[in-house]
């Protein structure tokens, strides 16, 4: 009896371990990998960092990367200064999964990617050797389709629907069609009719009239689970609350305990300080967002009276970063908000300013920035920029200086930010607020140098 027990538990034993050595991976809290879109940071990622957070996702397991070069390349194959190819772009990416299985000892992480970011997750995946480090993957507003499918237009850039880049990564992968593959989970987040770059007129491509070949259902991939949230723009397939639901019920098979984002003390922030990469009179290409630490750049962070911007005080945290370009660490007050200002050579001394922080975070990237040449007969100019969603203005309660935003048009969520130019020399606040956030910023004159930002968090 007592050989026959000993040998049943060695058999189960056996079973046991090979169901786990076969097993997908079970930690109920992965590594996740955030992938911006083009001509983003992972800065963008913030909100939803938060949230993950907010429901018990350890901080070391939510990692978002940084593309040194965001923007892609008009066309693809073809090297232009400042610009990144798919390749590029894969090579990147799989470098950094790796850098984050190794530090967490997983063996598989999870990757989350909002626009272009969701062609790196596929060509990973397909091409790169990911399927067997990645368990889930979640595309927000991937353009899976194309932004365009019209022959013999644009086809050598990877937006092209037509182009081989994306004809390559949606043949068919069995004799269902299927245009994903396993092991891999998939879910695709699409709206319903609001992204400006799933949409059947070439309006947001500069083509008004001209059919894109390219339907609201562009995002949605064949053998994916493919979710549709009502009303929401192109970055709010992946930086919303309802993206955020469907995402963490599609990783954990649960719903999250909250969608808001909850208050922790202290708050430390830190991120980097980047600028912009050519200068128009550097390449006729123009001036070019990147990632990359501006070294040297000076920054002074002041908190501001909320009802009108005007700092409360000398500087609580100033600093010259380095080459890492890292501005903090700096403890911030619950409730209040703050004023960043960066100085740097070749940039206009830049003013930021943001509503009050609710948790820490690394991602508090601050982009110096130059005058447009349009903009530089003003007294003063101010831009209002929402990173994390578009403004529409049938849908969204907003204003700005107390009017309508400029810019932006009466229907459909198309343009992320909105300037006003003043042509009075008076210094004095000037607000905005959006769907409840406001911000309070003061003006700054032009002909010292000075440009104005009121940057949304939500």
């Amino acid at each position: 009896m007592t050989s026959r027990r000993a040998l049943f538990s060695v058999v189960a034993s056996s079973i046991l371990l090979a169901a786990c050595a076969t097993a997908p991976n079970l930690d109920p809290q992965p590594p996740i990998v955030f992938v911006h879109g083009n001509g983003d940071s992972a800065s963008i990622w913030q909100s939803t960092v938060w949230r993950f957070e907010s429901n018990g996702w350890p901080r070391e397991r939510l990692h978002a990367i940084d593309l040194p070069y965001p923007l892609a390349r008009d066309e693809d194959g073809k090297a232009q200064p400042g610009r990144t190819s798919t390749a590029e772009h894969m090579a990147y990416l799989k470098a950094e999964v790796e850098k984050v299985l190794q530090a967490t000892g997983a063996r598989q992480v999870v990757l989350i990617g909002n626009s272009r970011g969701g062609n790196a997750v596929r060509n990973y995946i397909y091409n790169g050797g990911g399927a067997s480090r990645v368990s889930h993957a979640i595309l927000g507003g991937t353009p899976n389709h194309g932004v365009w499918a019209i022959k013999g237009f644009r086809e050598a850039n990877e937006f092209s629907g037509t182009g081989p880049f994306l004809t390559g990564l949606n043949a068919p992968k069995n004799t269902a069609g299927d245009e994903v593959t396993g092991p891999v989970k998939w879910l695709t987040l699409r709206s319903d009719n609001n992204d400006k770059f799933a949409q059947p007129d070439g309006l947001w491509i500069g083509a008004k009239g001209t059919p894109t070949n390219v339907t609201f259902e562009g995002p949605a991939l064949k053998g994916a689970t493919n979710k549709v949230l009502p009303r929401v723009d192109h970055r709010e397939t992946s930086f919303s609350p309802a993206a955020f639901d469907a995402t963490y019920r599609f990783i954990t098979g649960r719903a999250p305990q909250s969608t808001t984002i909850q208050p922790e003390t202290p708050v430390v922030l830190n991120g980097k300080i980047i600028g912009l990469g050519l200068r128009p009179t550097d390449a006729a290409s123009g001036n070019y967002a990147n990632n990359l630490p501006l070294p040297g750049a000076q920054l002074a962070v002041y908190a501001t009276d909320p009802a009108t911007g005007a700092r409360m005080g000398n500087a609580v945290h100033s600093k010259t970063v380095g080459a890492d370009g890292l501005w903090g660490p700096f403890t911030a007050r619950a409730g209040v908000p703050y004023e960043f200002v960066i100085t740097a050579p070749g940039y206009a001394t830049t003013h930021i300013y943001r509503s009050p922080f609710p948790r820490s975070s690394q991602l508090i990237h601050l982009r110096a920035d130059r005058p447009a040449e349009a903009d530089k007969s003003a007294k003063s100019s101010t831009t209002l920029t929402r990173p994390r969603g578009y403004f529409d203005a049938t849908r969204d309660k907003m204003s700005f200086d107390g009017k309508a935003l400029p810019g932006v048009p009466p229907t459909g969520a198309g343009v992320s930010s909105s300037k006003i130019n003043l042509s009075q020399d008076s210094v004095r606040p000037i607000a905005a607020e959006f769907n409840g956030e406001k911000v309070t910023g003061r003006t700054w004159p032009m002909a010292e140098g000075h440009l104005v930002v009121l940057e949304l968090t939500y």
